[in-house]
């Protein structure tokens, strides 16, 4: 298996030569690809490609023949890497098994750290590392992590003070054990990554973004790094760009002496980065230089993921962050000041949908003057939103314009999140996965609010004003968005008029010509679309404001529109044009 070597099935990602596609290895594989190429601290990994994906499930969920001989070849190419020994010591090496789709999908499917800890690596990694604590803890992790995500407990396993007890939990709820082999761990690892490609959280996200389902998933194994191993250590996320409005600044946070899982979660709240500044300048400066470097290669904002072990800055993933609809705009605008992308490049990174959620009312500042919130914690998706509170996705999916309230969600609540009005946590910080689904969503999202939190809220009509990090009590009332003072939108609108393939005008005397009048059609119509009359060139109406009318619009051939907010309309024959292309 050659560094060279594309074609083969399992391929060592961090020693090749070759660019990988893809939809081959998945975003998060040539992130580590294109990382190593940039000459950043990765750890080293190799990848199983999606073709294996899709062949494990046309076995009927069986491992293709021969697959796990060359994840094991795979496994001695880490082991030479890190001079390090798979299942035992003295010095043992520990793997992550992570997914990783073509499309970004964070947090959708299944990771499993800490694989290879056994009662015997525990020793062994005791005896290295000089902490008997340190390593107890890594084997709970990965005891609580398989447990849940092979065995299929449904109990709270991370919890739980030591290993005995997670083992005994497990048995407990699923029959199931933790295999001493840590190759029977890897295999099933491995299996459980791809079948968590088909889960329901990740079959909701596709349907959502309009993903296609057959799209599987890669699997990574990487060489682990330890930010849990001692004061000098710890995790945290980076974006390159302010995610909330856009802003080019660094936004992130990173927690002392613990792992990714532990950020991205939301169970504990992590330092802002300014503790890593503070605390560790050289590592600060190391990681605002890679990203800086990523940002400016990728001419995109990113979500970097990263480790500090010892001391040492290591990069584990850098993919186009998630962002709200305010910084897609922001962000493009400012790529384009800054000559990183052209105006049609800028008009095709922002979705009408975007646009559309910029102009949803926002909460009258007034009205909200003389009432006390509820409660408070930190914006992580601006926005506002009136209903009732809910503790539950599932109820969340059965009651229109309900808040979600939870302690912290998981990717099982993504369901209730993408029906949910807003989201509201107790725990978890900016860059945890209620943070960054509700980004992705354009949901409003506020976290951190403390605890008590679901207690005081569910139940009760409540305000959430997202852009504050504000909940209040019953229905307060909102206001209308003007975007004429916008800076951002007036540059996007006058790129996109140059660029779009119709006219859109907010004056109806400004075309000669006969408007069909789209909503006087549905007003006589039966059908929720009405029938648009072949070779009409000019039309108007609310309903072409919506995506269902834009779309059908063009469809038919109309290249002129009468609308107060054309940026929707621009942006999305821009976008039906390339499709079409």
């Amino acid at each position: 298996m050659s560094a060279g070597v594309v074609e083969s099935d399992v391929l060592r990602i961090t020693d090749l030569d070759t660019e990988p596609a893809r939809d081959l290895v998945g975003g998060k594989a040539w992130s580590l690809w294109r990382m190593t190429r940039l000459g950043l601290r990765v750890p080293p990994a190799i990848v199983v490609t999606t073709r294996s994906c899709a062949e494990y499930f046309e076995r009927g969920r069986e491992l293709p023949d021969g697959l796990f001989d060359r994840i094991a070849e795979g496994i001695a190419y880490l082991e030479q890497r890190t001079d390090r020994t798979f299942g035992r010591g003295p010095k043992p090496l520990l793997v992550s098994v992570r997914s990783g789709a073509a499309v970004s999908m964070p947090g959708m499917m299944d990771t499993i750290l800490n694989l290879g800890i056994t009662e015997q690596t525990e020793a062994a990694l005791a005896e290295e590392s000089g902490s008997a604590g340190f390593a107890a803890d890594v084997r709970r992790r990965f005891g609580a992590l398989y447990g849940k995500l092979v065995c299929g407990s449904l109990d709270d396993l991370e919890d739980l003070p030591d290993t005995a007890a997670v083992l005994a939990a497990i048995a407990a709820d699923t029959g199931g054990v933790v295999p001493d082999d840590p190759m029977e761990a890897l295999r099933a690892a491995v299996a459980a990554v791809f079948d968590s490609s088909r889960s329901r959280r990740a079959i909701a996200y596709r349907k959502h973004y309009g993903i296609p389902d057959d799209i599987g998933t890669a699997v990574t194994v990487q060489a682990m790094v330890f930010g849990n191993l001692d004061d000098d250590s710890g995790t945290g996320v980076l974006f390159t760009r302010n995610p909330l409005t856009g802003a080019h600044e660094p936004y992130g946070e990173y927690l002392p002496r613990g792992q990714g899982e532990d950020v991205v979660s939301g169970r504990v709240t992590p330092e802002p980065l300014t503790w890593l500044s503070e605390r560790r300048p050289q590592v600060h400066a190391e990681l605002m230089a890679a990203a800086e470097l990523l940002d400016r290669e990728g001419a995109d904002a990113q979500d970097i993921e990263f480790t500090v072990q010892h001391g040492a800055l290591y990069l584990l993933q850098s993919r186009p962050a998630k962002r709200t609809a305010r910084a897609a705009v922001g962000i493009a605008t400012t790529l384009v000041a800054e000559n990183a992308i052209d105006p049609a490049t800028a008009c095709e990174r922002v979705t009408a949908e975007q646009i559309r959620t910029l102009l949803r009312p926002v909460i009258d500042a007034d009205a909200a003057a003389g009432a006390t919130p509820i409660a408070t914690g930190v914006s992580a998706g601006p926005g506002y939103a009136v209903g009732i509170a809910v503790a539950d996705a599932d109820e969340a999916q059965r009651t229109p314009g309900a808040i979600l309230v939870r302690e912290s969600t998981s990717p099982e609540d993504v369901h209730g999140m993408i029906a949910a009005a807003a989201v509201v946590t107790e725990n978890g910080g900016s860059t945890s996965h209620a943070a960054v689904v509700s980004r992705a969503l354009d949901t409003p999202c506020i976290v951190g609010c403390g605890s008590g939190t679901v207690a005081a809220l569910v139940g009760r009509r409540v305000t959430v004003d997202a852009t504050t990090g504000r909940v209040y009590a019953g229905e307060i009332a909102s206001r209308s968005v003007s975007v004429a003072d916008d800076p951002d939108l007036a540059a996007l609108v006058g790129w996109a008029r140059e660029i779009a393939p119709i006219r859109v005008v907010a004056d109806a005397a400004e075309i000669d010509g006969p408007i069909f009048d789209t909503d006087a059609a549905l007003a006589q119509s039966d059908t929720a679309t009405p029938t648009i009359p072949p070779g009409t060139v000019a039309a108007s109406g609310a309903w072409l404001d919506t995506a269902d009318g834009a779309q059908a619009a063009l469809r038919a051939g109309v290249g002129q529109f009468v609308s107060a907010h054309p940026l929707p309309l621009l942006l999305t024959a821009i976008a039906y044009g390339k499709d079409r292309s």
